[in-house]
């Protein structure tokens, strides 16, 4: 099947466009972290609402019965009722977010490190030097401390790192639609 030059300027001109909604996105994430948090935890929200709606719709009108149907009504209202509190205080939505996955990823990191570190001492004689394994663990615990006492930094550096990644995967973008559209000229 052949594609017409008019189709693939139109796919180029969508690549483009993908490519400047991305670049847009990156740089405000790069510039202003703290509000592309806030704007993410936002679309959270919408999610959450969207979820939340259709859960209870789809138990009321839409035949979405299981086995479980007081479970599934307390969690899409649950969904529904944290969407829109997200909404009311994203702020505040945003600070326990962060702090909430800070947590998490803190724990985890810490978990790690002092495995490693226990696992490498314990079995000393099967390595041939034992200080790379427990540096790198030393490396997790004092990640995971930073994740766990600055949890809100900690969202906002990963911000501006996704938005790094947003601009060169832009520049991505508009370098395949510069192909796209010199492909139609042919």
């Amino acid at each position: 099947m052949t594609v017409s030059s008019q189709t693939k300027r139109r796919f180029a001109a969508a690549t483009a466009l993908r490519g400047l909604l991305m670049l847009l996105a990156g740089l405000y994430a790069i510039i202003f972290p703290g509000d592309a948090l806030t704007v993410l935890v936002l679309f959270g929200g919408i999610l959450l609402i969207v979820d939340g709606a259709l859960g209870l719709w789809s138990l009321t009108f839409g035949g979405g019965k299981s086995g479980n149907y007081w479970f599934d009504i307390i969690a899409n209202a649950a969904s529904l009722i944290l969407g829109i509190l997200f909404f009311v205080q994203p702020f505040v939505a945003t600070i326990f977010t962060a702090t909430f996955f800070g947590t998490i990823v803190g724990l985890a990191a810490l978990f790690v490190g002092v495995m490693q570190i226990v696992v490498v001492v314990r079995e000393r004689e099967s390595y041939a030097r034992i200080w790379p394994v427990v540096l790198s663990g030393v490396s997790y615990v004092l990640l995971g401390l930073v994740f766990l006492f600055f949890p809100v930094l900690t969202a906002a550096v990963g911000m501006v790192i996704g938005g790094i990644l947003l601009v060169f995967f832009a520049i991505g973008l508009f370098g395949w639609a510069w192909r796209l559209y010199q492909a139609s000229k042919a």
